[in-house]
């Protein structure tokens, strides 16, 4: 029985310091806006005769939905017998707005709109006019992060109306994650799409000249410095000043505690500009020690006119070293749990959050999945190490590896701050990558993006292919760790699988060889991460229904872990999703139904730390 009933997600502790933003958003801007979620009129494009009829001029909706939301729900409103769709759904949004009095003559702000996610196919009309997102899309695909437009003063009126078409289909070289296509069913681990309207759109006021909302964070904690990444947008050509300020976050004072200016010429349009900063005396972000420090970022025009915004940081380093995982130059066991938001509520999101630390995880791993962005900085706040993972095409061909490919930049671009995201892995099983062990073309994309990733974002770690099939190189792997999935019910098969796997064997642990490629002689240069185990509950994975024997065997199979020279694992999983019953906690309520601490171990002891150092 659980040994505490608390909801998670309601903690009043001094420390408890979640973000009050109320935007799915990470960076914070000082600015008003009107959030345009609640109802929309409707529309079912069954025949897929909107765009040549042009509904984006004038249609007559007979329905309504409530935005965020999904197009399965929509659907199900007003067609509850039918079934869910099966190839392709074309949907029209349409609502009104007034526009919001704008503060100044124009000169130095214009309106932008942004949408916190929606796809997988989006264009957006105003007053029938056809908008281009900031990076010049008339469509935006992509369904897991945000994207913004900005609006021309001749397309506004007193009244405006917004009209959004969203197309998805069940094409398997889409990013899909988890969610049903051609080639994977849904059933068992493949679940129902949820796709459209899925995140809060609003419409705030910003400057013409200005940083946007991505900043990326790589520190350097022998040196006490951060590499900040700015993206500038510019309509304005001319000289302007960077200036970064650096606050703590815990105790706030009027003067900070670092301050920088860099002078920048700049020219129409957008572009990257990465600077340092040194910062004496700095605490170092850590699980049980999240020390985060408050940015303030200007950039002020040649007539002192300036655009701000502001994000929190945290100096860390991860690094892959021999047999363990290292944070912050010191060894660390990762304690893990696969977690699978699903259609959960940000609400719901956080009292998973608070959960899953309970159960004593150090690690969650979210597997597959876009999640509101607030959920990063709540992992910040908490001092939770979180996996990150593209949602995967389900076929591979050169287009698939090229959504994929887009698809990890848009989420990179959004991410790079939080120094609670450690690890990401590109594909997961080789969903998407099916032809990984027979076909150079995808070993070779998929190679390229690990250099790519160890280049652009050292911050960090890599995984190739999670579960099995890592790709060696001239017996080099190209992944950071050494990751398997294994499922087993039996203690004693359990205890034989891992002896195999770190003595070396690398064919006769998991469903497939552990790697392919090159010839790879495993002696321990990797660490090794048991990335999926458990399943207890699951049908197709045996293992004890009851929830105290479920306690016992998992405390088993932890110990069993605990005895090898393995760097971390992660018990699949935290919540029950759909035919999926193998949770932990409540998806609801985050109440456990195990004591808490089930999931936590000790740190590797000094002579296993000693004895590691000497051989790598």
């Amino acid at each position: 029985m659980p040994s505490s009933a608390s909801n998670y997600g309601f903690s009043t502790a001094q420390k408890d310091v979640r973000s009050a933003n109320p935007l799915p958003r990470a960076v914070l801007r000082s600015n008003n806006y009107l959030l345009l979620d609640g109802e929309w009129n409707f529309a079912l494009d069954s025949e897929d005769i909107g765009l040549r009829d042009g509904w984006y001029l004038a249609h007559p909706y007979e329905q309504i939905a409530n935005w965020p939301g999904s197009v399965e729900e929509h659907m199900a409103k007003y067609q509850p017998q039918a079934p869910a769709w099966q190839d392709k759904v074309v949907v029209w949004y349409e609502r009104e707005f007034t526009l919001p009095e704008r503060g100044d003559d124009g000169t130095h702000s214009l309106f932008q709109l942004t949408f916190g996610a929606c796809g997988y196919e989006t264009r957006v009309w105003l007053n029938g006019f056809l908008l281009s997102t900031i990076e010049g899309e008339d469509v935006h695909y992509g369904e897991y992060t945000s994207f913004s437009f900005e609006l021309r003063e001749e397309h506004l009126r007193p009244v405006n109306r917004l009209t959004v078409r969203i197309v998805d289909t069940m094409d398997a070289e889409t990013p899909r994650g988890k969610q049903e296509s051609h080639v994977y069913k849904r059933g068992g681990i493949w679940y129902q799409t949820y796709t459209g309207a899925v995140r809060s759109v609003w419409l705030e006021m910003v400057e013409r000249n200005r940083l946007r909302s991505r900043v990326g964070v790589d520190s350097v904690i022998e040196d006490q410095m951060v590499r900040f990444n700015m993206t500038t947008r510019i309509h304005d050509p001319g000289l302007y000043t960077l200036r970064l300020q650096v606050f703590d976050r815990v105790a706030p004072t009027p003067q900070p505690l670092a301050t920088a200016d860099f002078p920048l010429r700049l020219e129409a349009g957008q572009r990257q500009q990465r600077v340092v900063m040194e910062l004496p005396g700095a605490k170092l972000w850590a699980p049980g020690s999240p020390n985060l420090y408050r940015l303030v970022a200007q950039l002020i025009d040649s007539e002192g006119y300036s655009a701000e915004i502001e994000t929190h940081f945290g100096l860390r380093k991860i690094e892959s070293r021999g047999t363990y995982v290292y944070l912050n130059n010191e060894p660390i066991y990762l304690d893990g749990i696969l977690y699978q938001p699903g259609t959960a509520t940000y609400e719901e999101m956080q009292r998973h959050m608070h959960a899953m630390q309970a159960l004593g995880c150090n690690l969650v791993r979210v597997h597959i999945a876009g999640v509101d962005p607030r959920i990063y900085n709540l992992a910040d706040e908490l001092g939770l190490l979180l996996w990150i993972e593209v949602p995967s095409p389900h076929s591979s061909t050169s287009k698939s590896r090229e959504n994929h490919r887009a698809e990890l930049l848009r989420m990179l671009a959004l991410t790079e701050s939080h120094p609670s995201v450690v690890i990401w892995s590109l594909y997961n099983e080789d969903w998407g990558a099916q032809d990984i062990a027979t076909n150079a073309s995808t070993r070779r994309y998929i190679v390229d993006m690990y250099h790519y990733m160890h280049i652009n974002h050292p911050q960090f770690l890599v995984v190739d292919n999670d579960g099995w099939q890592h790709i060696s190189q001239e017996g080099r792997l190209k992944s950071d760790l050494l990751t398997a999935h294994v499922y087993t019910p039996e203690l004693t098969r359990w205890s034989e699988l891992l002896d195999r796997m770190v003595q070396g064997d690398l064919n006769n642990v998991a469903v497939l060889p552990l790697v392919i490629g090159d010839p790879f002689f495993y002696g321990r240069q990797k660490p090794l991460i048991v990335s999926e185990w458990g399943g207890f509950g699951f049908a197709d994975y045996g293992g004890p229904q009851s929830s105290e024997e479920r306690t016992e065997r998992i405390r088993q199979f932890k110990l069993e872990l605990r005895k090898r020279p393995i760097a971390g694992d992660v018990y699949t999983q935290a919540t029950n999703i759909e035919d999926e019953r193998n949770g932990l906690l409540d998806p609801h309520t985050g109440e456990l139904s195990v004591p808490e601490g089930l999931l936590a171990s000790q740190s590797p002891s000094p002579n296993e730390t000693k004895s590691d150092n000497s051989a790598s």
